[in-house]
């Protein structure tokens, strides 16, 4: 249960050590604009071997990648845009038609993504939204059944309450994906017992065993559920 104290503790350092505005300086001065692949390169070796980062990280964002290659989505939504790391990855490997939305509640943080996204060439296919979902429905105004992938890294107490509001909104279809980060740390436990419950008659969901971001000694889990509707 140590992990459980010691995560958010870190987390709220984090917010004031000013590591965010460090790596947008990192990012912008030390590779070329429009290199996707260098800022990618450039924020892990940031998380890896400077400051630590709470973004889903290089193992993990295989996981993501891979999801995102198999379901081949035109319309995404990501809960929890933080630094920008997963919609580079995510707007590297979508197709190119494909659109993302990354919802963000900080101001200051969606700002800095959004200069990491635009130093990397890839904001005219990514907006983000300054919002949670909750307040973000009304003016995304998706069409039914127009949602085909969802990545869900934000806070954990919401993966359920926001999963469940996009079951009821009507956006997402049969075959749509949701991927979620850090279900076993720091643990979103009531979305995983969810998903486990409505196994095979609302959602099929595939267990990624991994790492947390940026070591190999705690273990973590990726969930990938394709709702069946």
């Amino acid at each position: 249960m140590w992990h459980s104290v010691i995560n958010p503790v870190l987390r709220i350092f984090t917010r004031f050590d000013r590591r965010e505005e460090e790596l947008v300086d990192v990012v912008t001065t030390s590779t070329t604009p429009g290199d996707l692949d260098a800022v990618i390169d450039a924020i892990d070796d940031f998380a890896r071997n400077r400051k630590w980062l709470m973004n889903v990280g290089d193992e993990k964002g295989a996981i993501l990648d891979a999801a995102i290659v198999r379901s081949q989505p035109r319309l995404l939504l990501e809960l929890g845009t933080y630094m920008g790391y997963s919609a580079l990855r995510t707007a590297r490997v979508m197709p190119d038609q494909a659109r993302l939305f990354t919802l963000e509640v900080d101001p200051v943080r969606a700002a800095m993504a959004q200069k990491i996204l635009a130093h990397a060439g890839v904001a005219d296919r990514v907006t983000v939204v300054v919002a949670g979902l909750g307040d973000a429905m009304n003016d995304l105004g998706f069409e039914t059944g127009s949602v085909d992938f969802v990545f869900v890294d934000h806070r954990k107490d919401l993966y359920l309450p926001d999963l469940q509001r996009l079951e009821r909104s009507g956006w997402l279809h049969p075959g749509s994906v949701v991927v979620a980060d850090n279900v076993k740390y720091p643990g979103a436990p009531e979305y995983r017992k969810y998903l486990r419950q409505a196994e095979g008659r609302t959602w099929r969901t595939v267990t990624h065993h991994c790492h947390a971001e940026y070591q190999s000694v705690i273990r973590d889990i990726v969930l990938e559920s394709q709702f069946l509707g």
